[in-house]
């Protein structure tokens, strides 16, 4: 029986690598049934939106989807799709492994981090207001009547971090169930309690009550963000499973990928309550567009995330085995992934496809 799934190619590079990964799924044998449907600015004049109704629909429907990079049209009103994807599903939980495949060249060695970050709250829940406008200065001055000592350079622009109980509770959860599921041995709780006493303080004396029901299980840490960024750079074999609010997920998912090679190896998974979408954690580089010289790695790793997610391990397990091969052989790899990325020997995007579905049907 085919598993019916959403595609979103995107735009940019998207198209190319989505059907990159695409072809590669297909080649380990799972029967998918692809539903294309599109986002991002190539639709935008079209639809008069960058994320069409028609899109969430095809994902609420069929629970599972692939999305390539995508574009947010400046002054469209969104602030981006991929974030509007993830607040409208409620997708709350931001997968990101961080592997060190063999033939990529990094400073350091045997690195297998996943970083699990909050999707909903924090700054990236968009509440803003810009500067010289009256929403702020009503804002101000209502800051100023609940806290006399709160001080204000004149006209501040101002966003608010939310971060809720509920919301941690579930996010570290995630992470404590991830960590079993894939036989790791620790959670790290990520914040900056120390100066956000209210907001990263309730982020982290939850992760702590949570952190209870797993002792003798799954050993349970916190580090304070920028000492994070350091212990990363200087001993990053020393974690195993992070757990961090939206923001600093977002940039400590950054810096983990600059270990393990950069962007172009590092796949995505959003997920939710009985509903996922993958994606390459990499943006849109529109100005490689319709080149085949994009990276297809993140993508097909990303496909890789979403085979395991289906169940099909074997599949998922071949789908990885076989771009470790490629990548290790550096061959037949894009020229980013060469050691001089003017080599002549570079492939493009599908030509790189074409080497990893050899090795996935020879596996």
């Amino acid at each position: 029986m085919k598993r019916k799934v959403t595609l979103i190619p995107g735009d940019g590079i998207g198209p190319e690598v989505s059907l990159a990964a695409q072809r590669c799924i297909e080649a380990t044998g799972v029967a998918i049934d692809w539903e294309i449907v599109h986002a991002g600015a190539d639709v935008m004049e079209k639809k008069g939106t960058p994320l069409p109704e028609e899109v969430l629909e095809s994902v609420r429907k069929n629970k599972i989807a692939i999305k390539g990079p995508v574009t947010t049209p400046v002054g469209s009103g969104f602030r981006s799709v991929n974030v509007a994807l993830r607040k409208e599903l409620d997708l709350y939980a931001c997968l990101r492994p961080c592997k060190l495949y063999p033939g990529i060249k990094s400073l350091f060695k045997d690195i297998n981090l996943i970083l699990v970050r909050e999707n909903t709250e924090d700054l990236y829940a968009g509440i803003e207001f810009g500067e010289g406008t009256p929403e702020a200065g009503a804002l101000v001055q209502k800051i100023r009547e609940l806290d006399p000592k709160a001080k204000f350079h004149p006209n501040p622009a101002i966003s608010i971090k939310p971060i809720s109980k509920m919301a941690t509770e579930r996010i570290v959860r995630f992470a404590f169930e991830t960590a079993i599921k894939e036989k790791r041995r620790k959670v790290t709780a990520v914040h900056k309690a120390n100066i956000m006493k209210c907001s990263d303080g309730l982020f982290l004396r939850t992760a702590r009550e949570v952190a209870r029901e797993y002792e003798g299980r799954i050993l349970f840490e916190d580090r304070i963000v920028d000492n994070m960024c350091m212990q990363l750079v200087q001993k990053p074999a020393e974690y195993d499973v992070l757990v961090l609010p939206n923001l600093y997920g977002d940039i400590l998912s950054d810096l983990c990928a600059g270990l393990i090679g950069g962007l172009g190896i590092a796949p995505g998974a959003n997920i939710g309550d009985g509903i996922a979408l993958f994606e390459a954690t990499h943006g849109s580089a529109p100005k490689y567009k319709g080149m085949n010289k994009a990276n297809p790695t993140a993508m097909i790793l990303s496909g890789m995330l979403m085979l395991r997610y289906l169940g099909e391990t074997s599949a998922a397990d071949r789908l990885e085995n076989a771009v470790a091969r490629v990548l290790k052989e550096g061959r037949f790899v894009t020229y980013d992934l060469k050691a001089n990325r003017n080599d002549p020997t570079a492939t493009g995007t599908s030509q790189m496809a074409d080497a990893i579905i050899k090795e996935v049907r020879s596996l």
